[in-house]
């Protein structure tokens, strides 16, 4: 059996997806950015999801989010579904586009792992060696001056969507400063030092390699049905938590452990029939789906 996930609201998780086979499907071009732009506002807005920073790479995606009302599995469903739908319409195709089991939400402990994971999304595109900062990836890239700012307000798109349909025409995305800082500032002057120290070590490795950025040209020149070259691992560890601290890690990975085991057991006598069980907190399809009993979260 597949071990089960805790939903627990106001969780900041870092959130990733892959293409099937790695392929460019998410290609930027001003028509791919806008499809998954607008679908993402729309998710967001719909199961009142908090979006930190994103990155929209060719072949996969990572977000930074806060799950205020433990939403996380229907917003991604809805997310990917509809990006999977919106792209493949575009390009003409009707195979899987994302890779099986390539989802991950891996939950953020502490504020400094937060720091951390933003900036590794936001330096991605430059420790994939596209390009030499991540302001220049001429895909969907979240500014660290837009988080905290202004919402901005992203038009339906004219492919896929109909004019008549349920769709709005426009709608507001705003990046929020995640919690758990002092200041606004605090937040902004740790993921900027952060951000350029990633960003120049990915530079001194290339350049270590003696290899050179592809580009922003190169990427958009590329076909949404190329992939990279072999080489890159297929498989490898599936973290369901992260964390700098090693013990906050230990304790967060002992109370999963602890979930996991009070969930088996209603489980159990569920089975059984006993509709009354009390399943642990952070319970997620069986609340929803079958109205299970589930205790207060905190």
């Amino acid at each position: 059996m597949t071990a089960p996930r805790q939903i627990l609201p106001g969780t900041v998780y870092l959130v990733t997806r892959r293409c099937s086979e790695r392929r460019f499907l998410l290609r930027p071009s001003a028509a791919a950015n806008q499809m998954f732009l607008y679908i993402l506002a729309a998710a967001a807005r719909r199961f009142r999801v908090r979006i930190h920073a994103f990155c929209v790479l060719s072949n996969h995606y990572h977000l930074v989010l806060t799950d205020p009302h433990g939403t996380l599995p229907a917003f991604s469903q809805y997310l990917d579904a509809l990006v999977a739908r919106a792209t493949n319409a575009s390009l003409g195709r009707w195979e899987s586009f994302w890779a099986p089991g390539s989802f991950s939400a891996v939950a953020l402990q502490t504020p400094d792992d937060v720091v951390a994971k933003t900036a590794y999304v936001l330096a991605n595109p430059v420790a994939a060696g596209l390009v030499r900062r991540g302001s220049e990836w001429p895909g969907l890239w979240s500014a660290p001056s837009q988080i905290g700012g202004p919402a901005v307000a992203v038009e339906r798109p004219k492919a896929f969507f109909r004019p008549e349909g349920p769709m709005p025409t426009s709608v507001a995305l705003r990046l929020h400063r995640p919690a758990g800082f002092e200041s606004p500032e605090a937040f902004d002057a740790q993921l900027a030092e952060a951000l350029a120290t990633l960003e120049s070590q990915a530079a001194e490795s290339l350049a270590a390699q003696k290899r050179t950025f592809l580009g922003a040209d190169w990427v958009q020149a590329q076909k949404p049905t190329g992939r990279p070259a072999p080489g890159e691992p297929r498989k490898g560890l599936k973290p369901r938590v992260a964390s700098r601290d090693k013990w906050k890690r230990i304790e967060a990975l002992a109370r999963l452990a602890e979930f996991a085991r009070d969930y088996r057991d209603a489980l159990a006598e569920w089975k059984k029939g006993a509709r009354e069980v009390l399943f642990p907190a952070g319970t997620y399809q069986l609340r929803w789906a079958h109205r299970a009993r589930c205790a207060a979260a905190g």
